[in-house]
């Protein structure tokens, strides 16, 4: 019986879960409620409450449950080993455009998370959330421009800080322009393009 309760218990919260991420692509996250989303459940809002703290724990709860493209991405500067760092961060970009193309439920996430949100007090841990992972990608970013200074791969001139930025806005800029308008142009295709010529104009040239 214990088995069963506890079974009951995460469906329940599945599908508390599912609801919200409909209703928040479809009307945003300020503009959906709890009892909105109760009601598309099936639940009462106390329902809710026993399994979420607030909108913003839901949110994260939300987001843990699939693995997120810059998330991945990050998994992969920490487990690769390549001799050429540009290749790790070129690879790394290209996760997070393939990730957002082939993987609906992400998508669907990464959609609500930037474009159908704003940070009010009530969903700051969303907002501390992405930071960290701005910040973490920034990092590992950077290591892998130093690996390559280091090595004479890369420009000895470049700023890694600099380099580390102008990648993230790029992936933050195209990832933003696709979701508006997924029809407008093939994220892998033009991203990989705009990718490689970002990175080709960092390497060293030979003497």
């Amino acid at each position: 019986m214990a088995r069963r309760t506890k079974e009951d218990a995460l469906a329940t919260r599945d599908s508390i879960l599912d609801a919200a991420e409909q209703l928040f692509v479809k009307q945003g996250v300020s503009g959906t409620t709890l009892q909105h989303i109760a009601t598309a459940a099936g639940v009462t809002r106390g329902a809710i409450y026993w399994h979420f703290l607030d909108k913003g724990a839901m949110f994260n709860a939300m987001m843990e449950r699939v693995k997120m493209p810059l998330e991945s991405a990050m998994l992969l500067f920490d487990q690769a080993n390549a001799a050429d760092p540009i290749e790790v961060l070129r690879e790394s970009m290209m996760r997070v455009f393939r990730m957002t193309v082939e993987d609906p439920m992400a998508r669907r996430v990464f959609e609500i998370a930037t474009l159908k949100m704003e940070f009010t007090d009530e969903l700051n841990a969303v907002r501390e959330r992405r930071k960290l992972n701005q910040a973490s990608w920034m990092a590992r970013t950077e290591s892998r421009v130093r690996e390559g200074i280091a090595n004479g791969q890369v420009k000895a001139g470049v700023e890694p800080y600099a380099v580390a930025l102008g990648l993230w806005a790029i992936i933050d800029g195209l990832l933003r322009a696709w979701l508006l308008d997924p029809q407008e142009f093939d994220l892998i295709a033009l991203g990989t393009r705009i990718v490689d010529t970002h990175l080709e104009s960092l390497r060293a040239k030979p003497d």
